[in-house]
């Protein structure tokens, strides 16, 4: 009886699971990034996950299987991902470039600044394939 109760509740509780990514399970990186909001462009700091071509962030650092991402971007929509502190006039400052925008991110210090770049890159390489810019999904605003 319990499994078939199971088998039930699972046909109805249907939880976004990202295309299958256990964002909280074994990231590829993670790590507190300062982001300007899509609106309202402040910069707040959002922990940051890589896993299997998909860059999320979130409000906490705690991750679990109910968290709730406050965006998310398919890395193969990405054109190129290098520094931008020049562009910004901010310290350990890089950018991620679609077709149609940029986000900026800042790090805490140059290694992890390089280290978010290399790990987003090969991300790129890796899951490279024609996606368009609609696949990339904003929660940051409305929460």
């Amino acid at each position: 009886m319990a499994s078939l109760w199971r088998a039930a509740t699972a046909l109805t509780e249907k939880p976004n699971d990202y295309d299958g990514v256990q964002f909280w399970s074994n990231p590829e990186r993670t790590g507190w990034l300062a982001k300007q909001g899509e609106y309202i462009k402040t910069w707040r700091r959002r922990w940051f996950v890589l896993k299997q071509g998909r860059l999320f962030w979130f409000k906490e650092s705690s991750i679990t299987r109910a968290s709730r991402p406050r965006g998310v971007i398919p890395v193969a929509t990405c054109l190129t991902v290098k520094g931008a502190e020049d562009i910004l006039n901010k310290q350990y400052a890089f950018e991620l470039s679609t077709r149609e925008e940029t986000m900026y991110l800042i790090a805490d210090a140059e290694k992890e600044k390089e280290d978010w770049i290399n790990s987003i890159g090969r991300s790129i390489v890796q899951h490279s394939r024609s996606v368009t810019d609609s696949e990339i999904v904003y929660y940051d605003n409305m929460r």
